[in-house]
């Protein structure tokens, strides 16, 4: 039977780290500067796509 102490601690550590990536990605963006791909993929957005926005 799984640990449900440990699964919501586990959930609470997902939610940090998308919460994280956004305010990563938002504070680059406004700065003007391209956000870590690492962030962008925590987020579910291809950094190679998000490159090419505003680029046509």
């Amino acid at each position: 039977m799984s640990n449900p102490r440990k699964s919501f601690f586990a959930t609470l550590g997902n939610v940090v780290d998308v919460f994280g990536s956004a305010a990563a990605v938002s504070n680059a963006v406004e700065a003007g500067r391209m956000p870590k791909a690492k962030h962008l993929k925590t987020l579910g957005i291809d950094p190679d796509a998000f490159r090419s926005i505003g680029k046509l």
